[in-house]
């Protein structure tokens, strides 16, 4: 997407540029990145897959639901 992401001990500092670009991601089983991530792209002209999306239904299951009604093209492989 464009931007540095440094872990910090009690949080993150994102340094990004004016104009982000589609990516892939994986989330690595983090709810919270992958839901992170999605909003971030909703944003973006270009195409970003978010794999390994099942992980966010531990904690929102209706989700998929709510970003789509967002204007997001969901669509589960």
């Amino acid at each position: 997407m464009g931007v540095k992401v440094m872990e910090t001990e009690d949080g993150l500092i994102v340094q990004g540029q004016k104009r982000l670009r589609g990516a892939e991601i994986n989330p690595h089983n983090d709810h919270r990145i992958a839901m992170a991530c999605s909003v971030v792209a909703l944003g973006i002209k270009d195409q970003t897959v978010i794999t390994n999306m099942e992980c966010v239904r531990k904690s929102y299951p209706r989700f998929f639901e709510d970003i789509a009604s967002l204007g997001a093209d969901v669509v589960e492989q």
